[in-house]
């Protein structure tokens, strides 16, 4: 099967898998409330593979089949095919104003890249580099939904995992012929609710001892595998909300999160990846060239979320004719270098794309790290500027249900503005207020400092990772050359 329809992937959620929320478990997601809405959100997204006037932007030619399948599992052989596949993953973020940070194809354009560099999983054993490339085809072939999970539960975060005296991390405690077993949590699975599998990986350092070898792993399993639960936090809809208008996103894009708990769960040997290998896991990300793509995707979706900001901005100072005032055009001014940084950045990426070890075209890496550093900061800011551009009109707009209500009269009169209509200032401040001071925003704004790691320790790696060698002596240069202009000599 090749893309599959909105109608497909709903049926596809439909099956026997343990999702926990509110103190109960949820019989079905397409229809509970508390997901539908973001479900449908999905299946938008892939039914816009089959919309004619998209078709040729969302999709390639399956290298096995010749069917089309999505664009995001592409593996790219050209600077055009990364341009194509930031096209592609753009269409999917602007629908979504970049709110939705795991659509699926965040984890398509990573399984490619670890299935472009499957000889690294199979350095010890080649079938563990046959299971990586066989799932991606796997995935590419059935338009597979991954949801993934790399982070151990926070218990005592001044030791390693294997010196916890509160043992809860994932570990293997057992192999059988058929595969490993699983128990132990692992957090944060985001989008479990809407997927079909869960992607299993390290990210946290591994001690490389015997010690560590049983959380030195990596494999994907069904949602619905036995054994395996997914206990996911409260939702930031509000479900008792008059009007689906009052939270225009969080009412259509929480993608939820959860822990995992593995609770005995069986993996066939032909979905591991990696199986006891410390030395791999802690290597995974630099060896395989996998994130400068990663970033590649998420600095598009970084650049439609920037994009929506500042034209929320834009749309707020108009309705309002404040954009006639100097410093609100310096804050408005604020988000057009946000964005256009971003724009920049990706295109600096393609410009400078060169093949990896593995001969995968590979965007260049520093004009994305400063993204994955610097827009968590840019999308606080942007929630300052678009409250203070609302100001108390952010904290006095009414539901849009009162538009209809017995005020309406009083509701058309006195919450008009000087360029729209009462009933198009209520919607655009529901946005604003959605976007910038609900719980979905708050979310969102952690989210953002976080979704790539801790931005402490990607600090320190982005420091490691220069070129500073080179930089260090031109300064150098400079003094010593200087110097001799100077007819000086050293002492």
């Amino acid at each position: 099967m090749p893309i599959r329809t909105g109608v497909a992937f709903l049926e596809s959620l439909r099956d026997d898998r343990q999702i926990w929320i509110d103190g109960e478990r949820v019989g079905d997601v397409t229809r509970d409330p508390r997901f539908a809405a973001a479900a449908r959100t999905v299946a938008e997204l892939y039914d816009m593979q089959h919309d004619p006037a998209l078709h040729a932007t969302m999709t390639y030619a399956s290298p096995t089949t010749g069917a089309p399948v999505g664009l995001s599992f592409i593996q790219p052989a050209s600077v055009d095919d990364l341009v194509r596949r930031r096209a592609m993953v753009k269409v999917w973020a602007d629908a979504t104003a970049g709110m939705f940070g795991r659509s699926p194809d965040y984890m398509n354009v990573m399984t490619a890249g670890y299935a472009a560099a499957s000889g690294f999983f199979g350095h010890r054993e080649r079938r563990f580099a046959d299971n990586i490339r066989a799932y991606y085809e796997h995935a590419r072939e059935t338009d597979v939904t991954m949801t993934h999970t790399f982070v151990n539960p926070q218990v005592d975060r001044s030791r390693p995992v294997e010196q916890q005296e509160k043992d809860l991390a994932a570990r293997i405690v057992k192999e059988t012929d058929a595969g490993i077993v699983i128990q132990g949590a692992r957090m944060v699975s985001t989008l479990c609710a809407f997927s079909n599998d869960i992607m299993v990986m390290p990210s946290t350092f591994v001690t490389n001892n015997k010690d560590g070898e049983p959380y030195a792993f990596g494999f994907c399993i069904p949602v619905a595998t036995r054994g395996l639960r997914f206990i996911c936090r409260p939702p930031v809809i509000h479900q008792q909300a008059a009007s689906l208008m009052d939270f225009p996103l969080s009412a259509r894009m929480d993608e939820t999160d959860a822990m995992v708990v593995f609770d005995n769960v069986h993996v066939p040997w032909e979905r591991v990846f990696i199986h006891r290998d410390p030395e791999l896991c802690n290597n995974l990300y630099n060896a395989t060239g996998v994130m400068p793509q990663v970033m590649h995707q998420f600095s598009t979706k970084n650049l439609a979320k920037a994009e929506f900001m500042m034209g929320l901005g834009f749309t707020i100072a108009k309705a309002t004719n404040i954009d006639q005032h100097l410093h609100v055009q310096n804050m408005l001014a604020e988000l057009i270098e946000f964005a256009e940084f971003n724009r920049a950045c990706l295109r600096a990426s393609e410009a400078d794309a060169a093949p990896n070890a593995q001969g995968v075209i590979t965007p260049a890496a520093m004009p994305l790290w400063t993204v994955r550093m610097m827009y968590a900061t840019m999308f606080r800011r942007s929630c300052e500027i678009i409250q203070t551009l609302g100001a108390g009109g952010l904290v006095a707009v009414p539901s849009y249900a009162e538009i209809e209500s017995g005020v309406r009269q009083d509701v058309a009169t006195y919450f008009q503005a000087a360029n729209v209509d009462s009933h198009a200032r209520i919607k655009l401040f529901r946005l604003a207020f959605d976007a910038t001071m609900s719980s979905f925003a708050g979310r969102q704004q952690l989210y953002e400092k976080y979704y790539s790691g801790d931005p402490v320790r990607l600090a320190g790696t982005l420091y490691q990772l220069y070129d500073r060698d080179s930089h260090i002596a031109h300064i150098w240069d400079m003094l010593n050359t200087l110097e001799k202009r100077q007819g000086h000599k050293r002492a």
